[in-house]
């Protein structure tokens, strides 16, 4: 089991969650491309009807079957597993992160100076059509959204993230599908967490994308983060 040291926090165990839907073609990728500071790799299998949990095994994850269909439920099933793992990383399956760069992302909180730390797709670099113009516009809006009511300072929503185990304990998550994201960001600052973010690189997804592929499931995912607003209204 390997593990990061700083002058502020020693011996820190990471686990990864990897929430994952038909992710057949991409997941080993990704699993594989995992630096070695994971202790835990957990993929939650939420209800693929391909060969994902197989693929995910034979790459060496820990995989878990959600129970509810959605990205939130499933990052809450793979909380179950995390242990005791001190810090939690966020990683999508269709390969569209960079896992590689997973160090770049825990380094402020391994550093003491975050609780939270997002990775941001539009301060990195992008690979030519990774997102969608509506996907682009509606991340940027929501982070404006964040700045205004919440006082967050941060460029992107994207699922790319780090956080203290305890802290994401602590704050209560409740929404089970494209919500999850942005109701972390607002409770975790209304608690006044030190939440910090990087640039991350982003790629073109293997597959389909189960949100900014089509414009209903785009849709949809909007309609539902802007009900997740209310967190910052309470």
């Amino acid at each position: 089991m390997l593990t990061a040291t700083s002058q502020s926090d020693h011996n820190l165990k990471f686990a990864v969650i990897i929430p994952a839907l038909n992710e057949e073609l991409a997941i080993g990728r990704v699993i594989r491309e995992i630096p070695n500071m994971a202790s835990k790799i957990i993929v939650v299998d939420n209800g693929s009807t391909d060969g994902t949990a197989e693929r995910a095994r034979e790459a060496g994850a820990h995989v878990v079957y959600g129970g509810k269909r959605g990205y939130g439920y499933a990052c809450l099933r793979g909380m179950e597993e995390a242990g005791d793992a001190d810090v939690i990383i966020f990683l999508d399956g269709d390969y569209s992160d960079h896992p590689g760069e997973m160090e770049i992302l825990v380094k402020p909180i391994v550093e003491g100076e975050a609780d939270m730390v997002i990775g941001s797709r539009t301060r990195g670099r992008r690979e030519k059509g990774a997102m969608l113009p509506h996907g682009f516009v509606a991340n940027i809006l929501f982070a404006l959204a964040l700045r205004m009511l919440c006082g967050l300072k941060v460029t992107d929503i994207g699922p790319f993230r780090a956080i203290k185990h305890k802290q994401l304990i602590s704050l209560g998550m409740e929404e089970g599908t494209y919500g999850w994201t942005l109701e972390m960001m607002i409770k975790a600052a209304k608690r006044k967490m030190r939440v910090m973010e990087v640039p991350v690189s982003y790629r073109q997804r293997i597959g389909k994308s189960k949100i900014s592929g089509s414009l209903w499931g785009s849709l949809k995912a909007v309609t539902k983060i802007i009900y997740t607003m209310r967190y910052a209204l309470r």
